[in-house]
């Protein structure tokens, strides 16, 4: 069964939604059987990647809220992080186009280590305090989870993969994405934001169970029916 995740680099909530959904698939008696398939959104195309700025100043400066009311907002974020087991440094997160690391991605996807480069890329991102949109943090990290560097380094000196971005971030509008994570179970359960993880876990029981009756009734068998029986 597929789970699809709609997510951003610098989503801090997509990091704290990872950790709930992580925990609900820890306690999944099928979880091997799930596949999670990573999707690109942006939350701002138009960033401007600037390794001076942080992204307490961002908000600041983005919302015209006084530096008081950022680093208080941030602060609540950085706690809620606390409680699943993540440390938030937003005082050293570097504000960052995302679009390469989408790109970078998909190139994972290829290789099944697309949920090992997302992790490493929240981690950079949100606890390291690295610019996720430079060339060489973007190949170290890649390297760090065993991908190849020379196609690594065609990809990022590339333009590979933008289109599977931009169609990505398509299918988000044409189902009605407004806001990331966003996760869908088997193409049909929809899950918005970084909820419970007993709201993922009923939703993967739920999924899947369906997902059984689907493949139960797909096997080749001879039915009867109000037509009569076929064989």
């Amino acid at each position: 069964m597929n789970v699809e995740i709609w997510s951003d680099v610098m989503c801090p909530f997509c990091y704290i939604g990872k950790r709930k959904f992580e925990k609900a698939l820890e306690q999944f008696p099928h979880k091997d059987d799930i596949i999670i398939i990573w999707k690109s959104f942006q939350l701002d195309p138009s960033t401007v990647t600037d390794p001076s700025l942080n992204t307490i100043e961002n908000l600041r400066l983005k919302k015209g809220w006084s530096k008081e009311q950022s680093a208080e907002t941030i602060a609540q974020v950085a706690d809620i992080a606390k409680q699943v087991g993540l440390d938030f440094n937003f005082d050293k997160a570097v504000v960052a186009n995302s679009f390469d690391a989408h790109r970078l991605s998909h190139l994972a996807k290829k290789y099944n280590l697309q949920n090992e480069l997302e992790e490493k890329l929240f981690s950079a991102y949100f606890t390291e305090g690295k610019n996720t949109a430079d060339y060489e943090t973007l190949l170290k990290i890649a390297l760090e989870i065993g991908m190849d560097r020379e196609e690594v380094s065609e990809v990022l000196k590339g333009n590979t993969f933008t289109n599977e971005v931009h169609q990505d971030v398509e299918q988000a509008q044409q189902i009605g994405v407004r806001g990331v994570p966003f996760f869908v179970l088997n193409q049909k359960y929809a899950i918005s934001g970084a909820q419970e993880s007993d709201t993922f876990l009923q939703a993967l029981h739920k999924a899947y169970d369906e997902t059984k009756l689907v493949d139960l009734a797909d096997n080749d068998s001879a039915v009867c029916g109000p037509e009569g029986c076929e064989i």
